[in-house]
């Protein structure tokens, strides 16, 4: 019998149109032969399936839906929300409850690695390099010539909690910070000043399964944009070389280092870790525990580097995930 698999997408800030897309991918991705697929919509206004051109209320007390007499229960949900609550372990919470498996890292590892200011940290424990930072919190008092006199000029302003395509500014020039810090207030409650690190930029994906773990080839991004903001992203202002343009002693170093990113954060699923080269040494920006999935995102290109199919890597995930769950 086909598995019931649900693409969860939606979720409770500006990422939900950026969420939208990842859905559409997933959606072509997974092979339709083997599992039966439905979209879930999640967002402030309900929670809703779509199943033959209709959509159905779904109900929170099982996470299932009625279509016309037919009790729909799924038995996987892949989620593709970037930001609060699928990002941050909100919703991995409620499937636990349930006993519904999903496709990427559990409560702890998400709500981890959605802090970037104290997932940076726990990884600086551990030796990986990070940005210099400063964190400020919303209607604290805080003083840009101390931060300036910190971290030096240029900085990124971002959000502490969600993804780097809303809210994100580089300051170049001291009177802009306020305005920077406001705005990445907008998205976030907690607001992360950080060091500008000038080098070569690449990103890492990797995902576990029973075959094991496997790293994805590097993508090099050169953004024609100040950084790698939403323009860059999703309006093609961007190349992404992948294989990146790196010495194989780099890329197998930032292999390394991802691959034990991996297993600190407790990751699930296919994950995405990105760095800045600088003076021969890679320096972790963030962890991405839920990247993008549109077939030009950088995980659909990775794979597609090493030979692979999306439509095999999401098969193994779900069979991979689902069997844990489902062992007990």
């Amino acid at each position: 019998m086909k598995k019931n698999i649900a693409i969860v997408w939606g979720g409770y800030s500006s990422e939900k149109e950026v969420s939208e897309k990842s859905a559409v991918g997933i959606y072509s991705f997974i092979d339709k032969e083997k599992y039966n697929v439905y979209t879930v919509k999640i967002d402030h206004e309900s929670w809703s399936a779509s199943y033959k051109n209709n959509t159905y209320p779904i109900d929170k007390n099982d996470f299932g839906f009625m279509a016309d007499s037919e009790a729909i229960k799924f038995d996987f949900a892949y989620i593709t929300i970037h930001g609060t609550p699928g990002e941050d372990g909100t919703l991995q919470g409620y499937f636990d409850m349930l006993g519904i498996p999903y496709s990427n890292s559990g409560v702890l590892s998400s709500a981890l690695t959605f802090n970037k200011f104290v997932c940076n940290r726990y990884l600086k424990s551990f030796g990986i390099k990070v940005p210099e930072s400063v964190l400020l919190k919303k209607n604290s008092v805080y003083n840009t010539d101390e931060i300036v006199a910190h971290l030096g000029l240029p900085v990124f302003v971002k959000p502490n909690a969600g993804g780097s395509s809303f809210g994100t500014t580089k300051v170049k020039d001291f009177s802009q910070l306020d305005k920077a810090v406001a705005n990445a207030f907008d998205e976030s409650s907690e607001v992360i000043v950080e060091s500008f690190i000038a080098g070569t930029e690449v990103t890492c994906g990797c995902y576990k399964t029973g075959q094991g773990l496997q790293v994805l080839p590097l993508t090099e991004v050169v953004s024609h944009n100040e950084f790698f903001d939403y323009a860059a992203k999703y309006k093609g202002q961007v190349e992404e070389i992948t294989p990146a343009r790196i010495s194989k002693q780099m890329t197998r170093k930032i292999k390394e280092t991802t691959s034990l990113i991996y297993d600190l954060v407790g990751a699930k699923g296919i994950i995405r870790a990105d760095y800045i080269i600088s003076a021969n040494t890679p320096v972790l920006l963030e962890i991405n525990t839920t990247p993008g999935m549109t077939p030009t995102s950088f995980i659909p290109q990775q794979v597609a580097a090493a030979n692979l199919s999306m439509t095999d890597v999401l098969s193994e995930i779900i069979e991979y995930e689902y069997s844990k769950v489902k062992s007990f």
